[in-house]
C-alpha cells in the first residue's frame, strides 16, 4: 500500500531578493520566512508523501510570473496564490558581514500579499477542508491589515476544529509592527489555535521585551500549544511532545558559517517533514537542526538542491 498523501498549506509573502554590496555586484533571487519553509519542506517532503502549496499574493507582472515559475520548479503547488492586479511583489535586499550575520532592508508596504484578503473568498479559504496542516508564521500576520489577519486566525481556527494541524512559527519583526500589544494580542491568540508552536527563543524574548533569554525560554514552555519546539542558536533545541514530555535535541556543529539566512525556516520544514510522517518531535527537532545546519553553511535563503540532496 502507498504511502498517505498529506497536504500542507503555508501563508505567508514572498519577495525579490537581491544580496550583495551597495551600488555593487547583486545576486538575484527571492525568498520570505514562509516561502522558505515551503520550498525545504517540498524538498524534504517529495520522496515521503507531502504535497505542499504556497498562499499568497502576486502581481500581474513579469516577475510575478517568474515566481510562480520557480515555485512550481521545486514541486510548491501554487494553486492557492491570488493575483492581484496593479500591484507587485515586495523586494528585500541582504547585506552578509564576515560572521555570516546578515542585515535586511525591504521595500514591502504595498506588497501583493498584503492584499491578499481583500476579496470576498480567497482560493486559501475556499479549500481549508482540504488541507491536513496549515503553517502560518508572526510574519504572515504581521503583513496584513487587520481584516486580514482576523480572516487568517479564522482560517487557522477552521482548520484546527477539523482535526487538522496547526503550525504558528513565531517569527517577530518589530518593524512589521506599530502597536505592540496588538502584536502581542495577536500571537496569544495563534498560539491558543496553534497544536504545534515553533519558538526562536531571542524572537519571544523580543516580543515581551523580557530582561533575559532563560526567562523568554521559561514564558515560552508554558504556552497553550501541546507541542512546541524552542530554538535556542547553536544551544541544543528544547522539544515538548504531544505527550507533555520534554526533550533536548541536539544542534549540528558548524565550523564556518557563511550566512544564517533561513536557519530557523529549513528547520521548520524538516521539523513538519518528519513529524507528518510519524517521527516523534524529537526525531524531527534533530533533523531539523541537521537541515539548518546544511542550509547556514551557504549563501542565500534557497541553497542548491544538489547541497541538500543526502537530506532529502
Amino acid at each position: 500500500m502507498g504511502r498517505a498523501l498529506r497536504k500542507v498549506a503555508l501563508f505567508g509573502e514572498c519577495m525579490l531578493e537581491l544580496q550583495g554590496a551597495a551600488f555593487g555586484a547583486m545576486q538575484q533571487g527571492f525568498g520570505g520566512d514562509s516561502l522558505n519553509t515551503a520550498v525545504y519542506l517540498a524538498r524534504c517532503g517529495r520522496g515521503r508523501g507531502i504535497a505542499v502549496s504556497y498562499a499568497t499574493g502576486l502581481g500581474d507582472d513579469r516577475w510575478s510570473s517568474a515566481l510562480i515559475e520557480r515555485w512550481a520548479a521545486e514541486c510548491v503547488g501554487v494553486d492557492l496564490v491570488r493575483r492581484v492586479p496593479g500591484r507587485l511583489p515586495g523586494l528585500y535586499v541582504i547585506e552578509v558581514d564576515g560572521q555570516g550575520e546578515r542585515t535586511f532592508s525591504y521595500w514591502r508596504d504595498r506588497s501583493a500579499a498584503t492584499a491578499y484578503f481583500d476579496v470576498a473568498q480567497t482560493p486559501l479559504e475556499a479549500t481549508l477542508d482540504q488541507w491536513d496542516a496549515l503553517y502560518v508564521s508572526g510574519i504572515s500576520l504581521a503583513i496584513l491589515p487587520p481584516d486580514g489577519r482576523e480572516r487568517l486566525l479564522a482560517a487557522m481556527q477552521s482548520v484546527r476544529r477539523r482535526g487538522g494541524s496547526v503550525v504558528f512559527d513565531n517569527n517577530f519583526r518589530p518593524r512589521l509592527w506599530s502597536d505592540r500589544a496588538q502584536a502581542l494580542d495577536c500571537y496569544a491568540r495563534a498560539f491558543s489555535v496553534a497544536n504545534i508552536a515553533l519558538i526562536t527563543a531571542d524572537d519571544h524574548q523580543a516580543l515581551h521585551q523580557m530582561d533575559s533569554v532563560d526567562q523568554a525560554i521559561t514564558h515560552a514552555q508554558h504556552l497553550p500549544s501541546a507541542e512546541i519546539v524552542i530554538k535556542r542558536g547553536a544551544d541544543a533545541t528544547l522539544v515538548r511532545s504531544p505527550q507533555g514530555e520534554w526533550a533536548p535535541a541536539p544542534t549540528e556543529p558548524v565550523l564556518h558559517v557563511v550566512d544564517t539566512t533561513a536557519a530557523g525556516d529549513s528547520f521548520a520544514a524538516g521539523y513538519l517533514s518528519r513529524r507528518l510522517n510519524g517521527a516523534s518531535s524529537f526525531e524531527a527537532a534533530h533533523f531539523g537542526n541537521r537541515l539548518a545546519a546544511r542550509v547556514i553553511q551557504h549563501r542565500g535563503a534557497l541553497i542548491p538542491l544538489q547541497a541538500m540532496a543526502d537530506l532529502v
